[in-house]
């Protein structure tokens, strides 16, 4: 007879509650035809038949490519919003223009799920999901979620990501310092190792993890 107390706020018991609910929404199209307001956690899933991610090809949405997190304007400041953030709307829909800029991918191809999340939670919960899926845009190949970094700061190399998906015109100014061959072969080698469904092992919680401001 099992006698192990369940701690409702148990570090995994909270990964798995946040996981099970995001999969409960949706999925969604990323034509995203009407407005919402709310930040929080999105998972994104690809659909189509590029031959690089047939393994992770998800027409049922359950294994998403990517996920991340939309924060209230001013969040990262400690500022107090005015009124309802569409941040979580926008952020789709500047996900939704970056695949439809790749010269290889379709924003026909992809679906999303999203959850509002208390702005408190938001960016561990984005950490449980990426620790519990490690979806290959976030582990492997890095960028997506990037924004145009401005006038005068291109010196940067340019991510694995725009090397592996061309087309995003900020992006073509970055340094190309990377091939698409090399970022083809960091996907297949994280796919071989980190196969969908499988069990995958749960990171420790780290303090300070849920302190970084990072691409999202």
């Amino acid at each position: 007879m099992a006698t192990d107390e369940y701690n409702p706020l148990d570090y995994a018991n909270l990964t798995k509650n946040c996981v099970q609910e995001l999969m409960t929404r949706g999925p969604y199209g990323l034509e995203l035809s009407e407005t919402f307001t709310g930040s929080g956690v999105y998972a994104l899933f690809y659909t189509g038949n590029l031959a690089l991610y047939r393994a992770i090809r998800s027409p049922d949405a359950t294994w998403p490519i990517y996920v991340g997190k939309a924060v209230p304007p001013g969040a990262r400041k400690g500022a107090r919003t005015s009124g309802p953030s569409r941040a979580l709307f926008q952020r789709l829909r500047e996900h939704r223009d970056s695949i439809d800029a790749a010269e290889n991918l379709s924003s026909d191809d992809f679906v999303c799920r999203y959850l509002v999340v208390t702005p408190l939670w938001i960016t561990m919960a984005e950490r449980f999901l990426i620790e519990n899926f490690q979806p290959v845009w976030n582990v492997s190949i890095e960028g997506f979620g990037l924004h145009d970094p401005g006038s005068g700061r291109y010196q940067g190399q340019r991510s694995w990501w725009d090397v592996l998906h061309p087309g995003r015109s900020w992006a073509e100014r970055l340094k190309e310092t990377r091939g698409k061959a090399e970022a083809e072969k960091r996907v297949r080698e994280f796919l071989k190792n980190h196969k969908p469904g499988s069990s995958m092992p749960m990171l420790k919680a780290d303090p300070s993890l849920f302190m970084q401001d990072d691409e999202d």
